[in-house]
């Protein structure tokens, strides 16, 4: 803790003062997307600003008093930290999980990390690893604000059978600029997806980040949302792969190993 007090310490003082309330900090693979299977350090905030029917997180912002943090890279055996967490913490804590184990990227995931962008724009110079963001994709303006201090981003293009409202225009604003980054894009396909929304989301793709790879992901089951056949997968992969370069389908497979 010492030596991130001393990094800290070099900072502005708005940023020393920064302080967020972390639901978990923990070491595990990555189960979703492009980097399946890699080795993260997974930084998981509270709050977000949309309503996902098939959402499996509790992110509510203040449901969580204390930070779940793991003890050990991988150990899944934890300790609580209150909250919120002082920005030397988090530093403190993203870079010991990174000590002991090789990692191919620190997480921040949520709810919506970018709810959070001053605190990882902060932890930015205090982290010696790439950062990889894992977003719903419509929050433009905290991304621009910390495009340069992103390495990755995994963006969630969600349809509107998942929501109370679209998000068509937020999604195309913030593609203008995280396509500058290394992109990837990710649908959750379930029973309830419908063809026409599919395929909109597939011409605002191919029209603003053709080169996108595209992950198309069957829901993991929760809260209503109901599993797509597997016929109709193949058949909606086929629909895009028409129109763009790289669609690929990779279930949730963190849930299989029965990791969080």
């Amino acid at each position: 803790m010492e030596r991130a007090l001393e990094e800290v310490a070099l900072l502005g003082q708005e940023a020393r003062s920064l302080q967020r309330n972390v639901i978990e900090i923990f070491s595990s693979i990555q189960g979703e997307g492009k980097y399946v299977g890699c080795r993260q350090v997974f930084v998981r905030f509270a709050g977000c600003n949309l309503a996902c029917r098939y959402c499996d997180t509790e992110n509510a912002p203040g449901q969580h008093p204390v930070c779940q943090v793991e003890t050990h890279a991988g150990s899944r055996a934890f300790r609580e930290e209150k909250n919120p967490l002082s920005l030397a913490q988090a530093a403190e804590e993203i870079n010991r999980l990174l000590r002991e184990v090789p990692h191919q990227a620190v997480s921040f995931t949520g709810g919506e990390p970018l709810l959070q962008a001053d605190f990882i724009h902060a932890l930015r110079p205090l982290v010696a690893a790439p950062f990889f963001l894992e977003t719903n994709g419509t929050c433009t303006q905290q991304l621009a604000a910390i495009i340069d201090d992103v390495d990755i981003i995994s963006m969630d293009i969600k349809l509107p059978s998942a929501l109370p409202q679209p998000v068509w225009e937020e999604h195309r604003c913030f593609l203008r600029i995280a396509r500058a980054k290394g992109l990837y894009l990710k649908m959750v396909l379930s029973a309830e997806t419908r063809e026409e929304e599919f395929l909109a989301g597939v011409r605002l793709i191919r029209e603003e980040a053709p080169d996108a790879l595209l992950i198309l992901q069957p829901v993991t089951p929760f809260g209503g949302c109901e599993a797509i056949a597997p016929a109709r997968v193949l058949a909606l992969q086929a629909a895009a792969a028409r129109q763009l370069r790289d669609v690929r389908v990779i279930p949730q497979t963190h849930r299989m190993m029965q990791q969080l």
